[in-house]
């Protein structure tokens, strides 16, 4: 059963279930690392560190995989239409961040492990099995990509809070409901 749409609001279609559990697993997983990664900055070296260091890697890989199989989730199963007015700049605006978090989310894990490898340190996933090392161990290298994954991880942090209040405005001072494209409840409605 169609539902005629007024304006601005959208309709019905939203992205899918597989595509909104990626979006809302990724997203827990992003803030948990990045709150991890500040609480075992400031922890003295001993076996609490270590153990945040190893539950960093673990979340930061799983988010790697997961960007991974979004991808290519992403490739087969395109974004609903966009049925919201939006000024063009605003609607660049919105292309350009999903882009640099697209990037962002692939790229500051895989900085990470690079750093490990350079330093010297193998990745293991959970325990169960150790990841290659991505470049040969060098001390200087890795205090790059040691720099370079902490720059792109508040890059991230940054398109983050501007993709969050963006969703917000939408909500609230919009009111064109752009937030429940990417709610299970209003896939719910539709099914």
């Amino acid at each position: 059963m169609n539902e005629t749409v007024s304006s601005p609001v959208i309709n019905k279609t939203g992205y899918s279930h597989v595509a909104i559990a990626f979006h809302w697993i990724m997203a827990i997983l992003i803030v948990v690392n990045w709150t991890l990664a500040i609480v075992i900055d400031d922890m003295p070296l001993g076996p609490d560190r270590i153990t945040g260091y190893s539950w960093h890697k673990w979340l930061g890989i799983t988010v790697l995989f997961l960007v991974s199989l979004r991808l290519m989730w992403r490739a087969t199963h395109p974004a609903p239409k966009l049925e919201i007015a939006m000024p063009l700049w605003q609607e660049r605006a919105m292309q350009l961040t999903h882009i640099a978090l697209y990037f962002l989310m692939f790229a500051v894990p895989l900085m990470g492990w690079m750093m490990s490898s350079a330093e010297g340190y193998t990745v293991n996933y959970f325990g169960l099995f150790e990841l290659p090392n991505l470049v040969d161990k060098n001390k200087e290298l890795g205090d790059q990509l040691g720099d370079l994954h902490g720059f792109l991880a508040y890059a991230l942090s940054g398109f983050v809070g501007i993709h969050v209040l963006a969703a917000l405005k939408h909500q609230f001072i919009d009111k064109d409901n752009l937030l429940g494209r990417m709610s299970f409840s209003s896939r719910l409605k539709k099914d």
